[in-house]
């Protein structure tokens, strides 16, 4: 029953969805082990659920030092833009600057 979720098998790459999933069905598979009294599904479960905790945790770290990485270049471009003149580099700099904000956001600890 246990799942290896410290990545997505499709991508590689750690996920907040497949993170979730697998979180969610270890509670399950847990729970059914505490109701029936099956140590292998609780070993299992509570295995698959920090195993889904964890991509979820990764997957949240690695949007945010993605943003960060949108952030500080779209504002490199922006300032480069607007020193040059180059209005269209300095729209594209502040677009990109701003779509970093935006995953920074969505990707921060509560």
């Amino acid at each position: 029953m246990t799942s290896s979720s410290a990545n997505n098998t499709l991508t590689g790459e750690p996920t907040k969805t497949s993170g979730q999933f697998h979180s969610v069905k270890g509670t399950v598979v847990e729970t059914i082990g505490n109701v029936t009294g099956a140590t292998s599904w609780q070993t299992s479960g509570k295995e698959e659920h920090a195993a889904g905790e964890a991509e979820y945790n990764a997957a949240q770290a690695k949007g945010y030092a993605e943003g960060t990485i949108d952030r500080v270049s779209g504002k490199k471009d922006a300032v480069v833009g607007a020193v040059t003149g180059d209005k269209s580099q300095q729209a594209a700099g502040n677009a990109r600057h701003d779509k970093g904000e935006a995953q920074q956001e969505i990707n921060k600890n509560v």
